[in-house]
């Protein structure tokens, strides 16, 4: 089960809301705006934190390293290989087999993890335990965000003194201080 990246009553202490009248929209927009974050950032942040719910990722190998996708790794579990496609595993030894350096998985073999399909299984605990304040904060600017409708921009075009024509204009992009928050977060493959 996916987390979300703030509770209502977090984001109603943040947007200076007292009452009940609006537990209903914000509700449906947490969570909607927290996978929004995890997949514009190609992470969960905090899914993944405990070890009752590790992930698990798979490679071929053919590589000297294995990048994992959940940064920041916080335990390596297992780091496992198979020789029939996936069917069996065989654990791999740590400092024999492979090192842990930031967020990547080395082989200590000069020619690195042999290319095997499907050949390794990678099971490790990553994220956060608390979400990051500046993402928090984000998380709360975009539900705002969604909240008033501003990706409306509204124009207000006088046609003569006494006619008013208010025009709207729909923008694809993030506000730029909610997008600069979230690039800094966005996980690189590379």
């Amino acid at each position: 089960m996916a987390l979300n990246l703030t509770t209502r009553a977090e984001y109603k202490t943040h947007a200076g809301i007292k009452s009940t009248n609006y537990d209903d929209e914000i509700d449906a927009l947490i969570p909607r705006v927290s996978d929004y974050v995890k997949n514009y950032c190609r992470r969960s942040f905090v899914d993944y934190y405990l070890s009752t719910s590790p992930k698990i990722e798979y490679f071929d190998g053919g590589v000297d390293k294995f990048i994992l996708k959940e940064p920041p790794v916080n335990t390596i579990i297992s780091v496992q290989s198979s020789s029939d496609y996936g069917q069996t595993y065989t654990t791999l030894v740590e400092y024999t087999d492979w090192v842990k350096s930031d967020d990547y998985i080395i082989s200590t073999s000069i020619y690195g993890f042999k290319y095997l399909l499907k050949g390794y299984k990678v099971t490790y605990t990553a994220g956060y335990n608390d979400v990051p304040f500046d993402l928090e904060l984000a998380v709360m600017d975009l539900i705002t965000y969604y909240r008033k409708n501003d990706g409306a921009v509204h124009v207000n075009r006088d046609i003569t003194p006494n006619i008013t024509q208010i025009q709207y204009v729909q923008t694809t992009s993030l506000p730029a201080h909610i997008r600069r928050v979230l690039d800094q977060y966005m996980a690189d493959y590379t």
